[in-house]
């Protein structure tokens, strides 16, 4: 009986995932339209709204990232670079 190294049961790369979640970090019209229902807004108006809102707020997030790395003497945005501005999510 030989053996086969000292590898455990289930450790290597695995098998390629055959099904991957795509993230998007949009609002789709799907939930504007769902969030306009209940506060009961015309739709068209809703649109325009929310995009100008979603549109001032990246361009701060953007404004502020972009101090923070130039601060630091670098030319790329890192995603940590928006996190220790913004915080962790507390």
């Amino acid at each position: 009986m030989s053996g086969h190294g000292k590898g455990g049961k289930g450790l290597g790369k695995g098998g390629a995932k055959r099904h991957r979640k795509i993230l998007r970090a949009t609002t789709f019209r799907p939930a504007i339209h769902r969030l306009a229902r209940r506060g009961a807004y015309l739709r068209g108006l809703i649109y325009e709204e929310t995009r100008g809102v979603l549109k001032i707020f990246v361009e701060n997030v953007i404004r502020d990232s972009v101090t923070y790395t130039e601060h630091a003497e670098r030319k790329t945005v890192t995603a940590l670079d928006v996190v220790y501005l913004y915080g962790f999510g507390a």
